[in-house]
C-alpha cells in the first residue's frame, strides 16, 4: 500500500456530509425506553449498554436513539485537522478548525472551575454511574492537547485560551488520592477511581501548559501526578489498567495512551528521570501487542476482538516514534486499512475472530481514524487531500 492510495479523503467527506455527528457504542441509555428496558437498575443499564456495544446489527433506530454531537469526538477531529494544517495551511482546514473549536465551546459543562467535557450519554459501568455532561478528565485532555495544537500550527490565541482554561478543572474539580510525594486524578468530579491512563492524560496537558505559560507550580504538580504512574509501571514496562484488583489488565489502547502521555512530558523537557521507564514501556508495546503482519492485539496476551482504537492509537503514537518504528507503523497502518476500512467510507468498529462489527460509530471509530490517518500522513509527508 501505497501513501497516495490513503483513505481520509473519503472519510473526510463521510464526517463532515454528517457534520460530525453519530452513534457511539455505549449511547444506549439515551433510548426513549431505557426506563421500560433498564428499570433504571445497575445491572439493567449496564446489559442494555453492553447489548448495544456487541451487536453486530445497530438497535438504535429501533430504540428511537438519535445520532449526536459527541465532544471527545469533536476533539479528535479538531486534532486531526490541526495535523492536515501543519502540512498545507488551507483556510478550508482552518474553517474547520474554527467551527469544531465553536461547537466545543457550546458544550462545555457548566458549574465548574474551568473548561471541560464530557460525553453526551449516560454511561453505566461496573465501578460508577455517570450522568450525561459529567465532564472527564479524559475528554478535556484530549481536548486540551488538540487545542494547543491547533494554537501551535495557526497561532489564533483562542485556541489556547480554551486550552489553559482546562487547567482549573483539573486541579480543582478532580479529586485526588495521594500516595507519599505523588498524586494521582480521579476520572471525574463524582468518582474516586484512578485510572492510570485518565492520571497521565491530565498530567500531560499540565505539563505541555505549564511551559506555555512560565508556570512552576504547574509543573510541580504535573510532575507529582507522573509520579504516580510511573510508580506504579510494572516491571517489564506495562501498567494495569488501574491499581485495583478488578482492573488488573493491560490492554494496547490504554498502554498506548500512557506512553503518549509520559512521551509530552519528555518532550516539553520535565520527566527526564523517567526516559528508561519510557522506553522499557515502548519496547513492551511495540513488542507484545502486534502480530508479525501488524495485526493489533486487544490485549497483551490475547488477539481478539480487534477494536478500532487498537491500530489507530498505534499509528498515532508510532508514528511519532522516529525511524526506529517507522515499519511498524506501515504494517499495523495497512492492516488497519485492509481490515477495517470499509468502502463506504468509514472504518468498522471491530473485528472478530469470525465477525467484523461494521458500524460506522462516529466518536469511537472514525473520529479516532480521523486522528491516526492524519498523524501518518504526518509522518509520510504526504497529504492526499
Amino acid at each position: 500500500m501505497t501513501p497516495e492510495s490513503l483513505p481520509l479523503r473519503s472519510l473526510r467527506s463521510f464526517v463532515e456530509e454528517r457534520s460530525y455527528r453519530g452513534f457511539d457504542p455505549y449511547d444506549a441509555l439515551n433510548s426513549p425506553l431505557r426506563g421500560v428496558l433498564s428499570g433504571e437498575l445497575k445491572y439493567g443499564r449496564i446489559f442494555w449498554t453492553q447489548l448495544c456495544r456487541r451487536s453486530c446489527v445497530n438497535l438504535r433506530p429501533l430504540l428511537m436513539i438519535r445520532e449526536g454531537e459527541n465532544p471527545k469526538g469533536l476533539g479528535l477531529f479538531l486534532w486531526g485537522y490541526a495535523k492536515l494544517y501543519q502540512m498545507r495551511p488551507d483556510e478550508c482546514i482552518l474553517e474547520k478548525m474554527t467551527y469544531l473549536a465553536d461547537r466545543l465551546r457550546a458544550l462545555i459543562c457548566e458549574g465548574y472551575a474551568g473548561n471541560c467535557w464530557g460525553y453526551n450519554f449516560d454511561w453505566q459501568s461496573r465501578a460508577f454511574f455517570l450522568p450525561k455532561g459529567t465532564p472527564t478528565v479524559v475528554n478535556s485532555s484530549f481536548i486540551g492537547h488538540a487545542l494547543i495544537d491547533a494554537y501551535t500550527v495557526t497561532e489564533n490565541r483562542d485556541f489556547l485560551d480554551m486550552a489553559v482554561s482546562i487547567k482549573d478543572f483539573i486541579l480543582n474539580d478532580l479529586n485526588r488520592l495521594e500516595e507519599d510525594d505523588a498524586i494521582c486524578f480521579s476520572y471525574t468530579p463524582i468518582d474516586t477511581y484512578y485510572v492510570h491512563n485518565a492520571n497521565l492524560l491530565g498530567a500531560s496537558l499540565l505539563a505541555r501548559l505549564s511551559g506555555l505559560m512560565g508556570d512552576d507550580a504547574l509543573r510541580d504538580v504535573a510532575v507529582k501526578s507522573l509520579a504516580y504512574s510511573m510508580r506504579h509501571q510494572r516491571a517489564d514496562g506495562s501498567w494495569y489498567y488501574a491499581e485495583r484488583e478488578t482492573s488488573y489488565w493491560i490492554d494496547s489502547f490504554h498502554t498506548g495512551f500512557n506512553l503518549q502521555a509520559v512521551k509530552c512530558f519528555l518532550d516539553s523537557g520535565v520527566g527526564e528521570e523517567y526516559r528508561k521507564q519510557f522506553e522499557k514501556g515502548v519496547a513492551f508495546y511495540a513488542e507484545n501487542f502486534f502480530l508479525a503482519d501488524g495485526t493489533p492485539k486487544y490485549f497483551h496476551d490475547r488477539v481478539y476482538p480487534i477494536d478500532i482504537h487498537a491500530p489507530a492509537q498505534a499509528v498515532v503514537f508510532f508514528s511519532q516514534m522516529g525511524v526506529k518504528y517507522r515499519a511498524l507503523t506501515e504494517r499495523v497502518y495497512t492492516w488497519m486499512v485492509d481490515n477495517l476500512w470499509d468502502e463506504r467510507g468509514y472504518f468498522c468498529f471491530r473485528k472478530g475472530r469470525f465477525l467484523t462489527n461494521r458500524i460506522p460509530y462516529m466518536r469511537w471509530g472514525q473520529a479516532w481514524a480521523f486522528h491516526a490517518l492524519t498523524s501518518y500522513c504526518l509522518m509520510t509527508g504526504n497529504n492526499d487531500e
